[in-house]
């Protein structure tokens, strides 16, 4: 099965979907998909919001195409579905979006085609749940008229050093002529190589257990954290001089949000306990960095109390709202719940991010990005994100921030040398 002579479709242009479309289309006729008409116009006049693709790159892919009309998708036959597979206010897989898609693809699949999942879902999903989709609207027959193939996505947002063709990809397909023609295709555009993974199911659980095991070894540290503030240890002196050792590994505490490690390995329990077995250890680690953010925002708190602040009369300011630094990303950031904690006990939070986007910021969460200076300032300080910009600042650029005589600076991220901020200051929790 040759796939070079195809026309590609990619459904669903963000994070992962765009930078792909650009790569295929630097070489082949592709057509870039996308039900949100927005993004559709941004993208023709040469914009991404996301910032993952300059307008030089997007510029370079000649063969490019962007429709929001499905019936564009007809002159298609591989069709690459990169929707996002969130999980509901229950941490249940939310697989939506990924049928909405399948749905879609199926409108336009032909007897020969090939349909390829992107998006992190449970080992089986494609099979289980996609495929039928595909078959019931379609009318075709899985594995007879039409295939499935399945190349997790490795993007990480805001990287310019681990780029889409500079990560190994995993590939597969539903039989094995399927598997060698997905495998050719990716090679193509993917200099670092890929792995052809033996099933579907395979590729899909090992997509969903990079960012698990991730997910576990943050909520080691987290925890490690929580019981060094209580024995009055700093953890990053701890975690600097464990390093020492060659082999150990240099995971730091955070707040653990975003598209893909705060979600994943809900994807994988949910499956595990289908198939009846209920997980401890992932669900644990789970528990551990979702209520991270809490953690901060109490911790802030008591040691406001402790100085003898008023919290309800209080102005607290939380510098950064994505989910990582220095990228535009709000997908379920954990800072929104440090603010709604810090907002529970009555404190005004006043939120500022560089990067983010405030009409994206106040659709999906409700608030107002504001300014945090010293003309605008706050009784105490979190600087919840590592953007570039608050990297650059000194403790006492943050102290002219603040009001008062003894303002609490959360330091969620270790970005500053505590003594130099105790001397600016301030009374300093980090984790």
């Amino acid at each position: 099965m040759n796939l070079t002579s195809k026309n590609i479709a990619i459904i669903g242009l963000g994070y992962v979907g765009l930078p792909l479309a650009v790569e295929f289309g630097k070489q082949r006729p592709v057509l870039g998909f996308d039900i949100a008409s927005a993004r559709i116009a941004e993208l023709q006049a040469g914009r991404d919001h996301t910032l993952e693709c300059s307008s030089e790159d997007l510029a370079t892919a000649t063969q490019l195409r962007f429709s929001c009309q499905p019936d564009d998708l007809h002159a298609c036959h591989v069709f690459i579905v990169t929707v996002p597979t969130p999980v509901d206010k229950a941490n249940r897989p939310d697989m939506t979006p990924l049928i909405k898609a399948s749905e879609t693809v199926a409108h336009a699949l032909k007897v020969g085609d090939i349909v390829i999942y992107e998006s992190t879902v449970y080992p089986g999903a494609t099979e289980e749940v996609c495929v039928p989709v595909l078959e019931r609207v379609s009318g075709l027959r899985f594995n007879h008229d039409f295939f499935c193939g399945y190349s997790p996505e490795r993007i990480n947002p805001g990287d310019r050093v681990n780029t889409l063709t500079k990560i190994k990809k995993i590939t597969s397909g539903s039989t094995p002529a399927v598997a060698d023609a997905v495998d050719e295709l990716y090679s193509s555009i993917i200099t670092a190589g890929t792995h052809k993974a033996s099933s579907l199911k395979v590729a899909e659980a090992a997509k969903v257990i990079e960012n698990t095991q991730r997910d576990l070894n943050i909520a080691l540290v987290n925890e490690l954290s929580v019981i060094f503030d209580r024995l009055g240890i700093d953890t990053l002196d701890v975690l600097e001089a464990a390093g020492s050792k060659w082999n150990f590994l240099p995971f730091r505490p955070g707040m653990v949000g975003g598209h893909c490690i705060g979600v994943d390995p809900y994807y994988l329990t949910h499956k595990a306990e289908e198939v009846g077995y209920h997980p401890q250890v992932i669900l644990a680690g789970r528990r551990i960095n979702d209520n991270m953010a809490r953690y901060v925002a109490r911790n802030t708190i008591k040691r406001m109390l402790k100085n003898g602040l008023d919290v309800p009369r209080c102005r607290i300011g939380v510098l950064g709202v994505t989910f990582k630094e220095n990228c535009p990303d709000i997908r379920n950031s954990k800072v929104i719940d440090m603010v709604r904690e810090f907002q529970s006990w009555g404190a005004q939070v006043v939120v500022t991010d560089p990067w983010a986007d405030a009409q994206e910021v106040l659709h999906e969460y409700g608030l107002t990005l504001g300014t945090v200076d010293a003309s605008n300032p706050v009784d105490s300080l979190v600087v919840a994100v590592g953007h570039n910009e608050y990297r650059q600042a000194t403790p006492a650029d943050l102290r002219s921030y603040c009001r008062g005589t003894k303002p609490v600076l959360a330091d969620v991220k270790s970005l500053y040398n505590r003594h130099h901020a105790a001397d600016a200051g301030f009374t300093v929790f980090r984790l």
